[in-house]
């Protein structure tokens, strides 16, 4: 029985505090050590003029090629390309090489570790993204506190602080799915968490969520856009004269399409801001109090390189030079985005994005009736998968497509079963289907949640096109 089994057989009590003595371990990597220098530092960042943000820029670049030199993998290559980083301008240099894909990083993950960091200096990384492929790599904890920095220098920048209490609807199923009856949220108190489960959220469960809501009163609420928008919508459905006290509802993880702001600013009452990152660390955009995305120029050097379908949206290719101990170039998101012309009178540099397009998901429809969004989290960890689609016809049931890794086999099968269980419950019915290459759509992107039942209808002001 692994720690998540031991978990979801813990008493309510038991749970809260496991998820608080977690909350406790998390904030003391993430903010302990140089913390407090390195946000001081990206602090003074935010209003750089921009002499200061190319110096600094510049001197990040240089740093993070010499570190790329000492890999295997970067090494040869940069002799391919007749690349000299300790005397070559940084950004002539880096814009000799080819794009770096996920795949080619999953497959040369080995060469790419630098070797002159110890290995026990290190943290383990992992993603999944917005194909579905699964990606471990190793972090220094500087980089990790880099971008806790530059996220809470977002946050702070529209009035928020480590004291204010978070309605936070994630990914984890911190409420075990096979549960029917409130309470549908556990607590992490060091982090100041109201950890709110997606996956129970529906319109049979909508008052309790409502309920917990008016009890703890969070000045702010954090979730994916397809959560926030089904729970105002939800909300809307069973108290239309609801009055909200909250000061701001955060989002990220995928697109945050009109109708979804629109309909969270109508029941929320607030400002809804977004930010863009990853956890390779190789881009960051976000949203200021005026409602500009800006690109967190000091964080990572982003490109936007257009689609051959549509020169409007533009690839968001990074490279992430808060990590040295892993190293990538000219990476390739797997997202899109579409620039934006306006200016912004706030004050901070960056250029403009117009919006995120590359991580619009549907909903997949549990036989409950119950929408979930964002199960990236079911192939976090499983490395032996290229790819994956989910694709959905009727509520409970699901196929997903899969573009095998060599080391694909069945113990790996069974362990997506039984994350697809964990997250979804043992009534959903699963097909698995294995294909060479998974469809792209006409802009080359690929949808991870492909489904036709969001669109047979659902809670009032929600739209599924």
């Amino acid at each position: 029985m692994d720690i998540e089994e031991v978990y979801a057989h813990l008493p309510i009590p038991l749970q809260n505090l496991a998820c608080s003595l977690n909350g406790w371990r998390l904030s003391r990597r993430r903010y302990g050590g140089d913390y407090r220098e390195v946000a001081d530092e990206y602090s003074r960042h935010a209003f750089l003029a921009p002499g200061e943000l190319d110096a600094l820029r510049r001197q990040r670049l240089r740093r993070h090629l010499e570190a790329a030199a000492t890999t295997p993998y970067w090494s040869a290559r940069f002799r391919t390309w007749g690349i000299d980083p300790a005397r070559d301008d940084p950004f002539d240099a880096y814009a000799k090489l080819p794009i770096l894909t996920k795949a080619e990083v999953q497959s040369a993950s080995a060469d790419l570790i630098n070797p002159t960091i110890p290995k026990h200096q290190l943290l383990s990384k992992h993603t999944s993204g917005t194909t579905g492929a699964g990606l471990v790599f190793p972090e220094t904890p500087r980089a990790e506190r880099e971008q806790w920095a530059v996220w809470w220098r977002y946050r702070a920048a529209h009035g928020l602080g480590f004291d204010d209490w978070c309605g936070y609807f994630g990914g984890r199923p911190v409420v075990p799915v096979n549960v029917s009856s409130p309470p549908y949220w556990r607590v992490n108190r060091p982090a100041r968490q109201l950890l709110f489960s997606a996956y129970h959220l529906s319109t049979a469960t909508a008052g309790d969520y409502l309920a917990a809501l008016r009890k703890f009163r969070p000045r702010w609420l954090h979730g994916y856009p397809s959560t926030m928008a089904l729970l105002a919508g939800l909300i809307r459905s069973l108290e239309p004269d609801f009055k909200p006290w909250f000061r701001i509802v955060t989002i990220g993880a995928e697109s945050l399409l009109e109708h979804q702001r629109n309909l969270m600013e109508e029941v929320f009452g607030c400002a809804i801001r977004q930010h863009y990152g990853l956890a390779e660390g190789t881009a960051n955009i976000s949203e200021c109090p005026a409602g500009r995305l800006h690109v967190d120029e000091d964080y990572a050097h982003v490109e936007f390189l257009s689609t051959s379908a549509d020169t409007s949206e533009r690839r968001i290719v990074g490279c992430n030079w808060s990590n040295p101990a892993f190293p990538l170039l000219r990476y390739d998101t797997g997202d899109t985005a579409t620039l934006s012309t306006a200016t912004c009178n706030c004050g901070r540099p960056g250029r403009l994005v117009a919006q995120v397009d590359g991580r619009l998901e549907d909903y997949v429809v549990l036989d409950s009736g119950a929408r979930v969004g964002r199960l990236d989290h079911i192939f976090k960890d499983l490395v032996e998968v290229r790819e994956a689609q989910i694709r959905q016809s009727r509520p409970g049931e699901m196929t997903i497509r899969l573009v095998r890794a060599p080391d694909y086999g069945r113990p790996v099968e069974d362990r997506l079963l039984a994350q697809v269980r964990k997250h979804l419950g043992p009534g959903m019915q699963v097909a698995l289907e294995y294909a060479d290459a998974i469809e792209r759509t006409s802009t080359g992107k690929l949808r991870f949640v492909v489904s036709q039942v969001g669109r047979l209808g659902g809670p009032a002001g929600i739209s599924h096109e």
